[in-house]
């Protein structure tokens, strides 16, 4: 039986060469304890004391102080657009969705419930492939949780009964 290296710690954007890169999804990104392995091949157990959000260009420190960099993978989101951006922002933060900000665009993961609202609203939508890196929460404490609708999330509940003003 091998023993993995174990990976207890996070370090925020260091600076300095990685000795491995992993590529993980926006949710791939929200772990506590699980076996992964780096692009470059080396596999290894992050467990670290709780669930954490690991964001682009942090690194998860081995036991030996190797670093292995954190990358946001290709995924698929909607790009929104339009002529009144903020609206656009403040109706899928109404709806506590996850969302990239930019200049001239917002990123969204692809939920068809949020595409037919957006639509409604006179968003101009386009499906892309790109990392995804939205804003995290509120004063900086990690990320939202955007609603679901209908995905299992492993045998618990989430009570989505509250009201949003429309």
């Amino acid at each position: 039986m091998t023993v993995l290296p174990v990976a207890r710690a996070v370090r925020e954007h260091p600076t300095g060469p990685a000795d491995d890169t992993v590529t993980l999804s926006y949710d791939g990104r929200f772990l506590r304890r699980k076996r992964l392995v780096g692009d470059g091949g080396l596999t290894f157990l992050l467990d670290l004391s709780k669930t954490t959000s690991l964001n682009a260009g942090d690194a998860l420190m081995l036991a030996d102080g190797r670093l292995i960099a954190v990358c946001a993978a290709r995924e698929p989101l909607l790009e929104v657009t339009g002529p009144d951006l903020p609206r656009l922002a403040w109706h899928i933060g109404n709806r506590h969705t996850p969302c990239q900000i930019e200049a001239g665009r917002l990123l969204i993961q692809r939920d068809h419930v949020i595409r037919d609202m957006l639509q409604l609203i006179g968003a101009t939508l386009r499906e892309v492939e790109e990392p995804f890196t939205p804003e995290g929460g509120a004063y900086g404490l990690g990320r939202t949780h955007g609603h679901d609708h209908g995905a299992s999330h492993g045998g618990h509940d989430h009570d989505q009964s509250h009201d949003h003003a429309h």
